[in-house]
């Protein structure tokens, strides 16, 4: 089994992205990604942490925006739409899920789309099921996309299975697939053990996106498949781990780890699209 290791794919893209954020500030233009996080919720201060050192290498500038986990839905949109009326803000991260007292539609439709580098907005989705690419993919999701580039693997016409039908990495990675020309099943929690199972055997890539530790074991595995794990989860040592159990997946062909594999590349993806909306903002 060969490991689809995500350091090599998040450094090519960053390297291109530093090159993009170069030419933009040569125009005078420093593209800016504006986080927005409501409390202290220790996975979103590590994958704060992580996009930082990410957006330094990128040349992406990164400014923050911290609320108490006790704000109002009301100060949260505010402060949402002056991010969106600021010109020298490109990109808007908001940490999700959020406090369980706010709107998680409310805030969504308070974002503008074109700001929106991590496709949670109607609009940014609905360029993702209409082909249009006129928003942005959920960073995630794309970034299964350029790991299964990277590697030169071709989605066209092969049976892809996408376990998950969230609108963060299933739904969208599905649609992605597709528009690749590949022959998508998307799995849930209501398809039945022994149907995904099956589902995932006759497959040539599979996509784990579950949240489920270790769930994907040698049952739903065949010899040579592709298979990228996008789960993060603790186990019960208190290790992370993905929605595949590794070990027992040893007949896949190719595999992402889980840490070093999809996470590795979403960041990298975030700043690129941050450059990109710098560059249709300013028409640079």
């Amino acid at each position: 089994m060969e490991l689809l290791k995500g350091k090599e794919v998040a450094d090519a893209i960053t390297e291109t992205t530093r090159g993009r954020a170069g030419a933009l500030k040569e125009n005078g233009i420093l593209p800016t990604l504006a986080i927005v996080r409501a409390g202290e919720n220790p996975s979103d201060l590590s994958y704060e942490r992580g996009a930082e050192k990410r957006a330094e290498k990128a040349g992406i500038r990164v400014c923050k925006y911290i609320y108490e986990e006790t704000v109002s839905e009301e100060e949260l949109i505010s402060g949402i739409k002056k991010l969106n009326e600021d010109a020298s803000i490109h990109g808007i991260l908001i940490f999700r899920p959020l406090p369980k007292d706010i709107d998680d539609e409310a805030i969504r439709r308070a974002l503008a789309p074109e700001k929106d580098i991590d496709g949670i907005t109607d609009g940014s989705l609905g360029g993702i099921f209409t082909g249009s690419h006129r928003g942005f993919a959920p960073c995630t999701a794309r970034a299964c996309m350029e790991i299964l580039a990277h590697y030169g693997i071709d989605l066209a016409g092969k049976k892809t299975a996408v376990l998950g039908r969230s609108l963060v990495i299933g739904k969208p990675a599905a649609m992605m697939a597709m528009e690749q020309n590949a022959t998508v099943t998307v799995c849930h929690s209501k398809t039945g053990e022994e149907k995904m199972k099956a589902i995932c055997r006759e497959s040539d890539i599979l996509i784990a996106a579950m949240g489920r530790a270790a769930m994907i074991d040698e049952s739903y595995i065949r010899d040579g498949q592709v298979v990228l794990d996008v789960g993060i989860n603790v186990n019960e040592e208190g290790k992370l781990c993905g929605d595949v159990d590794a070990d027992s997946a040893a007949a896949a062909g190719f595999l992402t780890p889980v840490p070093g594999g999809v996470g590795a590349v979403t960041t990298a993806v975030l700043m690129q699209q941050t450059a990109e909306a710098a560059e249709r903002q300013t028409g640079k």
